[in-house]
């Protein structure tokens, strides 16, 4: 990409948040093989550094800092943020209280972009959010669910710790750029997979009760291959006139469940799966929400209405903005990206 297409030169000091994590490592990756040669991976205290350390060896030219700290320090986010003109920020909390969550994905964040408010030579936040902050109630089965779609309105009563502190993350971007005019760009990732991911996405189905529910049916899955999503987070970062943008990430050609879980039974790992129908799930989850009520929380409502639907409903999906706006286009096609996921699973198994 030529300099004139670029908000930052190539010796530009960049931060990556969550740099060793699955997504990760794979922007790090993608930034090196743009030419960008000052990088700073930020990384928890215990994480595992052998693929970060790969990356540095094989980019004996570039400038790799790895900077080991926690974003809950005020401190520690000064130290990362200090003179960095584009920061991706995937870091993110995965525990399954909403209070952890909150902690580790908006608590953070803050802390992040009070840094970058005191230094005030940002050019670009880039946070990786989620394609689980939309709500699909107002969309019909087979409709499409883009970026213009509602988002989750009642995070609690869908009882997902994750999606609830995406949605506050994302507005936390929001209210920093409107009162501190920091620019940003929000990504929304589909189900990412590959080498790496060992499980399923929950589209597919659960194994919750025992034998593998598939209750994905012939929906399409919005998975985005890690090495695809990578390259359209750095284009996100990097690529002039989109500050405030939101970008859902997804792949071309995108497979059914069916045709998915088909693949993966032929090429990964062969199982039993039950299949049953959305119509029926969906009132599963009503009951299980009734009981969790009637109960006064004796059972929790992990199983509801509005969780269910945003899974399992049926919607279409698009990356028309993604491609208009930034270029991206995948660099790894399905065919080639199931088969370098499939050969993982088999391989580890």
């Amino acid at each position: 990409m030529p300099s004139s297409t670029r908000i930052l030169g190539l010796e530009d000091p960049v931060l990556i948040t969550g740099s060793n994590g699955f997504i990760g490592c794979r922007v790090v990756a993608a930034l090196l093989r743009r030419g960008f040669v000052n990088l700073r991976c930020f990384v928890r205290p215990s994480s595992n550094l052998a693929n970060l350390h790969a990356l540095r060896e094989g980019a004996p030219s570039a400038r790799i800092d790895i900077i080991s700290g926690n974003l809950l320090s005020i401190e520690d986010c000064k130290t990362a943020v200090r003179e960095a003109v584009v920061v991706f920020h995937l870091a993110a909390g995965i525990e399954k209280t909403f209070p952890g969550s909150f902690m580790n994905s908006v608590v953070t964040t803050r802390n992040l972009l009070d840094a970058v408010v005191e230094y005030g030579v940002l050019r670009r936040f880039v946070n990786v959010s989620s394609i689980a902050v939309y709500s699909n109630r107002k969309v019909k089965r087979g409709g499409l669910l883009d970026e213009d779609c509602a988002l989750e309105s009642c995070p609690v009563e869908r009882a997902e710790a994750y999606t609830f502190a995406k949605l506050k993350q994302d507005h936390l971007v929001v209210e920093y750029a409107h009162v501190h005019h920091i620019p940003y760009v929000i990504l929304r990732p589909g189900a990412v997979y590959g080498p790496g991911a060992h499980q399923l996405t929950a589209r597919v189905g659960i194994n919750t009760f025992g034998p593998f529910l598939h209750l994905g049916g012939s929906n399409e899955l919005p998975l985005s291959y890690v090495d695809n999503c990578a390259e359209a987070i750095v284009l996100a970062g990097i690529t002039p006139g989109v500050d405030g943008e939101v970008f859902n990430v997804v792949d071309d050609d995108l497979p059914s469940s069916r045709q998915f879980l088909s693949l993966y039974k032929q090429h990964a790992k062969s199982f039993r799966s039950i299949y049953l129908p959305y119509p029926l799930f969906y009132a599963f989850c009503w009951f299980w929400e009734w009981y969790s009520q009637w109960s006064k929380g004796q059972l929790p409502p992990v199983f509801n209405r509005r969780r269910c639907a945003s899974y399992w409903k049926g919607n279409r999906y698009a990356n028309t903005k993604l491609k208009s706006r930034l270029g991206w286009s995948p660099v790894v096609p399905f065919t080639e990206a199931a088969q370098r996921y499939f050969d993982s699973i088999r391989k580890a198994s």
